[in-house]
């Protein structure tokens, strides 16, 4: 969203390499959650004792070989829509598209997996923010700015909030098996910082644009999402029971929807 409003205020939007931009990285999103299923799964992180919403292969909803087959099948159809991007965007496309599914696939899986590592955070935020923005506005306009850069920082900022409020939840049994998230290593309060640091950056990033071109000024209305921040924030930080955290996984994607909404439509509008 971001990235076609950019490119559309650059004169340079593409509808069916936007079309193609959507569809492709649903699929690469799609490919990476079953591919963390199976192997949270395979790894131990996924047990009966699990907090957070279903998992298909440790509820035994699906099997572990159908869920192997079903992320290969996913990666292959966002290869497939990778093909036209690529013809249109050329090399870099191919590195963004290569890059996307080997960071999908070893988020998870192989002898050191990312996010068992403690690599999750910077992965997300790399490449559900500059990375995704960045790649829909060339692929579009076939030109970069850094601009679209920083803007793109934003959703990856709230898109790795997100990612606390799961790692926050699961602590305790993500140490048990040996995912060295975050806050597994440092604790409970950092990861509260660094959601509440997330949300904050990613709501005034605008008005750093805005001081920076003195332009698109009603893109500031982002910081609108910290009304409803704060009380999400208090929850976050009051409750300790593990599955009644599972509401704020939701209600972040909503702020990151909210701040995706509100950036585009102020940056079109100037």
């Amino acid at each position: 969203m971001i990235g076609g409003a950019m490119a559309y205020d650059a004169g340079g939007l593409h509808l069916p390499a936007l079309l193609a931009a959507l569809v492709g990285a649903m699929l690469l999103q799609v490919g990476t959650n079953f591919c963390n299923d199976y192997c949270d799964w395979r790894n131990g992180a996924d047990t009966p004792s699990r907090k957070g919403p279903v998992r298909m292969t440790q509820a035994g909803l699906v099997s572990p070989v159908a869920m192997r087959q079903a992320t290969l099948a996913v990666f292959l159809l966002a290869t497939a829509v990778g093909v036209f991007l690529i013809v249109r965007g050329g090399w870099p496309i191919a590195v963004i598209g290569v890059c996307s599914i080997l960071a999908g696939v070893l988020y998870s899986a192989g002898r050191f997996p990312l996010a068992y590592l403690g690599l999750g955070d910077l992965f997300v935020l790399t490449f559900f923010g500059p990375v995704a923005t960045g790649g829909t506005f060339y692929v579009l306009t076939l030109q970069m700015s850094a601009e679209v850069l920083i803007a793109g920082m934003a959703p990856g900022l709230l898109a790795t909030a997100i990612l606390q409020v799961n790692n926050i939840r699961d602590r305790e049994e993500d140490s048990v098996a040996g995912k060295k998230t975050l806050v597994v290593r440092f604790g409970r309060r950092l990861g509260l910082g660094i959601w509440a640091g997330c949300v904050v950056v990613a709501a005034l990033i605008p008005l750093e644009l805005l001081a920076a071109t003195a332009e698109h000024r009603w893109a500031a209305l982002t910081v609108l999402i910290l009304i409803p921040a704060l009380a999400m924030f208090a929850r976050l930080r009051e409750e300790t029971a593990a599955e009644r955290l599972n509401p704020l996984l939701g209600q972040t994607g909503v702020l990151m929807l909210a701040h995706s909404v509100l950036f585009s439509l102020g940056w079109i509008l100037g």
